[in-house]
């Protein structure tokens, strides 16, 4: 079976796009999004182009942009094009280069397909892609939800490449002479994908040269089983769940004791509410403990352990959010951001002026566990580069800080001293100096 023909059958079997629908296309000008546009048009659909120009790559991102419309001319289709400051909005927001251009993009895709009628957006991810997030999320434990690889549909969303490995992909390439340009980050291994990419996943192939299809179908039966298993959470809240004036409450005593608790409070808290997986480790040992009254984090919850059971409601706009810090936590949640911690040597930085979402601290000068919570009235700190104590409002003024950014803010802090105002300025006292030893580098990201 050629790609073409395969390509179709993709789409017919999952029920992706009818020759009615217009499709727009997401192409970026990688081998991936062109043979798409190639087999889009050659299967006789109605498509645009759009493609997203970042700025990160100089002359680079430009040729990209060229090559895109070029191809879009040559056959034919609509040509969208946009060019976002990232690296503006990476420092606005504090966000990862990989999130924020993935904000951008999504937004637009959706103003998009609604300003010019698009019912689908088609974006090219293919086989080894999906086999690469599996690994990711195996190292990150995202539990079995993660592991089942990329989705083929969410909602507008299609992915419908999802079939054809890499290979496949260049090898339709060279046989129809489709050009395409290769991004020079692609190769680099300071990104984890890359790292999968191209150091775990090849030795891995050399063990078994199948090592693709293998896990086509073992993804294929993971997505199974985690249908399977919605259901039955499914069934589950129906019986154990309650909802009353807009909280939740999740009864343990309502879930047959010959279910694995652990998995099954994952599941609920996890596909519901969000809450990531080592925030629910924490909320069932301290259950365990019989901790009434502890509160637990999500972007938009909080989870309240309450005599056996979990109450489960919308975080309150004068909620602090506090929770502590163990030292060595991978993470912690804060309003719409998460911390990632990371804890070094003082040789391996290499970096001493850092942005201001991320802060580098003298790690032999805390006192865990550390707490972060929303900031208070009241509170005052020692901004770097000052000799002068500084209450908190008054710096948020100062800086401008509108007000639901104000209501955002949040604070970390070692015993009763505040460390770092998140995400703006760490406190003096805290900083790396000539004796510093340990450094504890937190990098805030928007989620």
């Amino acid at each position: 079976m050629t790609l073409i023909e395969a390509f179709q059958r993709y789409i017919d079997e999952n029920n992706l796009v009818t020759h009615d629908d217009r499709i727009l296309l997401t192409v970026s000008g990688g081998v991936d999004s062109m043979v798409m546009l190639s087999l889009f048009v050659r299967c006789g659909y109605s498509v645009g182009v759009a493609h997203c120009n970042f700025q990160l790559r100089g002359a680079e991102s430009d040729e990209d942009e060229v090559l895109v419309q070029e191809e879009a001319a040559r056959y034919g289709v609509p040509f969208y094009n946009r060019r976002f400051e990232t690296a503006a909005e990476m420092e606005r927001t504090g966000e990862s280069m990989e999130m924020a251009a993935r904000r951008l993009r999504y937004a637009w895709f959706d103003e998009l397909s609604r300003s010019e009628g698009y019912t689908a957006v088609a974006i090219a991810h293919h086989a080894d892609d999906s086999i690469e997030t599996f690994f990711i999320n195996l190292l990150r434990g995202t539990g079995l939800r993660g592991l089942t690889g990329i989705s083929t549909q969410v909602g507008k969303i299609i992915r419908p490449l999802l079939f054809a490995s890499r290979r496949e992909i260049l090898e339709y390439a060279a046989a129809n002479h489709i050009p395409y340009r290769e991004d020079s980050s692609n190769r680099s291994t300071k990104y984890l994908r890359n790292k999968i990419r191209l150091g775990l996943i090849p030795r891995i192939r050399e063990i078994n040269p199948k090592f693709t299809s293998l896990m086509c179908r073992n993804l294929a039966r993971l997505t199974d089983a985690q249908l399977f298993i919605n259901h039955g959470i499914e069934r589950i809240r129906e019986l154990a769940v309650t909802t009353q004036e807009g909280i939740d409450t999740i009864h343990l005593d309502r879930i047959d004791p010959a279910f694995p608790r652990e998995f099954v409070i994952y599941e609920l808290l996890n596909s519901s509410y969000g809450f990531k997986g080592d925030v629910i480790d924490s909320l069932c040992r301290a259950l365990e403990q019989g901790a009434t009254g502890r509160r637990f984090y999500a972007r938009d919850h909080v989870a309240t352990i309450d005599r056996g059971r979990i109450l489960v409601a919308p975080i309150a706009p004068d909620d602090d959010c506090l929770v502590k810090v163990e030292r060595g936590a991978p993470r912690s949640y804060c309003g719409n951001a998460v911390l990632y911690f990371e804890y070094c040597d003082i040789d391996t930085i290499k970096n001493f002026g850092v942005p201001e979402h991320i802060a580098q601290i003298d790690a032999d000068r805390l006192q865990f566990p550390l707490t972060l919570r929303r900031w208070r009235e009241g509170d005052w700190f020692i901004p770097f580069g000052m000799t002068g104590r500084k209450k908190v409002s008054d710096f948020l003024i100062d800086a401008k800080v509108s007000l639901p950014e104000k209501q955002r803010q949040f604070v970390l802090l070692s015993g009763d001293e505040i460390v770092w105002l998140v995400g703006r300025r760490i406190d003096d006292r805290y900083r790396l100096t000539s004796e510093t030893e340990n450094v504890l580098r937190i990098t805030k990201e928007i989620v």
